[in-house]
């Protein structure tokens, strides 16, 4: 088994931290890396919220949250005496200044040490947070501050952010998260490129074809309903996650794995992406949005039924599909096709490259048309990457030609359990690492060409294609890539 290293003592304040994201994702991942040992006995873990409760009511709520999202075994007590040790509730109002000096108070009672203000509340109150711990001194050239996504709901509102909380923390302690970035998988994609010397030659548009990336969900909108009417899956989703996972697949190699280097070159794919605005928005992309339907044999209500009485004239979209170009040399003229909605057949995130086929088949007499190579990367469920191999059926009869997969499930490589996004995320915050956050121009430039999609919708008036949940999404996506003489990859092809 792997040993760890502790890092530094560090007070870890979680805003809004009897909330939903610290119960279920915050919250199970620190206790994982504190049964790792990764942290210093005097480490606090302090969530601050308008929660009128006590030490002991808030250490019961944290106790609860594990026993509901963790896995069967895996609570220990004597791990759990250790952790609830650490645990620390504050009452603050964050939009007055009423409780702050106690607030102060009570991180300064713990001495010098790694400050990290963990943001787990809605944007607009991150300026406003920024500005309090600023005004009440809690913050030093060691403290950093992490940025749940969405950074703002456009490109105003993202700068808007960007500057308040600057006035604060210099740049390089401003951690964003997007945890697709903290993934076993994406985090192999570098390993995959720039470690293996079969791989980066083919990576360009001279041996791909085209490459897929997508994001499926079989659930509904459920209790984020009012925060999603307004956002719709082009900003939940595409301005982050999946731009993200673009400029992963797409960026040059970097100079090196340090972060600047790193998000330098992703920096680089966000400003080569080719633009969609009026004058094309309505050939490569696509809006959709999700009807009454099936999921696993169960009936379930559409969009609008979920909204109830505000969702009878949603043009919200719960499906986005989007053919981009990055305008450089290593791909130009490579399409890169995005998917993501809700209520989708099956629950399941990959990236695929479709290689180009083979330049003349010297098999004429083989059965069957003769596929092209496919390297599939799995992001979820079953993590792993399949790279799909054309091969000799044994047997008489001619020259039967299969493809067949080499596949690498790295549940069945790695028996051990490995850490999930949030647990890798908050310890690179810990020890002051930002190489798998985003960068202010990152941030802006991904919203520049998300607003410049959105407002082409807006101005060429298109609409939301309608779907039956548990289907594929809109037949308009289909066509999107069946214009081009392709189409999607779906799991049930594996």
């Amino acid at each position: 088994m792997a040993e760890f290293v502790p890092v530094d003592p560090f007070d870890l304040v979680i805003f809004g931290g009897t909330g939903d994201l610290a119960k279920r994702k915050l919250l199970p991942a620190l206790y994982h890396r504190d049964k790792d040992a990764q942290f210093t006995d005097d480490s606090r873990i302090v969530a601050v919220s308008r929660s009128q409760i006590d030490q002991q009511q808030f250490v019961s709520l944290v106790r609860e949250a594990l026993e509901t999202h963790l896995s069967e075994g895996q609570l220990d007590e004597t791990v759990w005496a250790r952790f609830s040790s650490r645990l620390h509730h504050s009452q603050l109002d964050i939009m007055t200044a009423q409780g702050w000096e106690d607030f102060a108070h009570t991180l300064d009672a713990s001495g010098e040490r790694i400050r990290v203000f963990y943001l787990a509340t809605a944007p607009n109150l991150f300026t406003a947070i920024a500005a309090r711990l600023g005004e009440f001194g809690l913050k030093d050239d060691r403290s950093r501050i992490v940025l749940e996504k969405p950074v703002g709901t456009d490109l105003a509102t993202a700068r808007q952010i960007n500057d308040g909380v600057g006035a604060v923390f210099a740049e390089a302690n401003v951690y964003r998260i997007d945890h697709y970035l903290g993934k076993e998988t994406v985090q192999n994609l570098a390993a995959l490129r720039f470690a293996n010397s079969l791989f980066e030659p083919l990576w360009q548009r001279t041996c791909v074809d085209h490459i897929q990336i997508t994001v499926a969900e079989s659930l509904g909108v459920g209790n984020r309903a009012g925060f999603y009417n307004g956002t719709g899956a082009l900003r939940d989703m595409v301005q982050n996650h999946m731009l993200q996972l673009l400029c992963l697949v797409a960026m040059e190699p970097p100079i090196s794995m340090h972060h600047d280097d790193l998000r330098n070159e992703k920096l680089r794919v966000l400003r080569s992406l080719r633009p969609i605005d009026a004058s094309n928005v309505s050939q490569v992309t696509v809006r959709g949005q999700y009807g009454a339907g099936a999921i696993s044999g169960e009936a379930v209500p559409g969009y609008l039924q979920e909204l109830g009485a505000e969702g009878e004239s949603s043009v919200t979209e719960t499906f986005v599909a989007i053919k981009a170009e990055v305008d450089n040399w290593r791909w130009s003229g490579t399409p890169i096709y995005l998917r993501t909605g809700k209520r989708l057949a099956h629950k399941f995130s990959e990236i695929v490259l479709q290689f180009r086929p083979v330049a003349h088949s010297i098999f004429p007499q083989a059965s069957g048309e003769l596929e092209a190579n496919r390297l599939i990367i799995r992001l979820q469920p079953d993590e792993g990457v399949t790279l799909s191999l054309v091969t000799k059926q044994p047997g008489p009869g001619g020259f039967q030609l299969r493809s067949l997969p080499l596949n690498l499930s790295f549940s069945e490589a790695y028996s051990a359990r490995y850490p999930d996004a949030y647990e890798r995320l908050l310890m690179e915050v810990l020890r002051g690492n930002p190489a798998l956050f985003m960068r202010r121009d990152e941030v802006e430039a991904a919203w520049t060409w998300v607003d410049a999609i959105r407002d082409g919708w807006k101005e060429s008036d298109t609409r939301v294609s309608p779907y039956v949940a548990g289907t594929w999404g809109p037949s308009d996506a289909s066509l999107l890539l069946d214009r081009d003489g392709r189409s999607w990859r779906e799991p049930d092809a594996r």
